[in-house]
């Protein structure tokens, strides 16, 4: 057995044992991107409003990071979800796309990325409120651990990369 699906049981177990627990952890795993979503991509249009170009990086970082590299990534690499595979305790439905990388992760850790490099309180704010996210998914059934690191790594790439390579851009100069 590996150490991935030891830690996915290990904290999927803990699923159907507290309802209000498990409620929480829904929310956090299907709905709490949207409101980090919106309140980082405000938080950002309020620091950045006057620059413009500034703000475009983060969403230009979500698309390449959850639209780009990871769809790339599942094309040349099919991991199929827990539910799939194991017998799981399920807590929410999903379709029958790739685990790896967490696609919930891959978009949302640009944006902390961002958050974080003008405002490292919020940022660490935000980094936990990530991190808890990524549990929980793993904690309803619908992704393994290592979704989730991968997730984090092509998220927090996909922002650097942006960041790196902006000055050459031409409409972002």
């Amino acid at each position: 057995m590996n150490f991935d699906y030891l830690i996915f049981q290990k904290i999927n177990n803990l699923a159907n044992q507290c309802l209000w627990f498990d409620k929480l952890m829904i929310f956090l795993a299907e709905y709490l991107i949207y409101f980090m979503t919106a309140f980082g991509l405000i938080y950002l249009f309020f620091i950045y409003q006057k620059q413009w170009k500034e703000f475009i990086k983060p969403i230009i970082a979500i698309i390449f990071s959850r639209a780009i590299i990871t769809e790339i990534i599942r094309f040349f690499y099919y991991r199929p979800r827990p539910f799939l595979t194991h017998q799981v305790n399920n807590l929410v439905s999903h379709d029958i796309s790739g685990s790896f990388p967490s696609g919930h992760i891959t978009f949302i850790f640009p944006l902390i990325y961002f958050v974080a490099s003008v405002n490292k309180k919020i940022g660490l704010v935000f980094i936990v409120l990530g991190v808890l996210m990524g549990i929980a998914r793993i904690y309803v059934g619908v992704h393994y651990p290592l979704d989730i690191v991968g997730g984090i790594i092509v998220g927090v790439f996909s922002a650097w990369f942006v960041e790196k390579i902006s000055p050459r851009i031409k409409f972002l100069k």
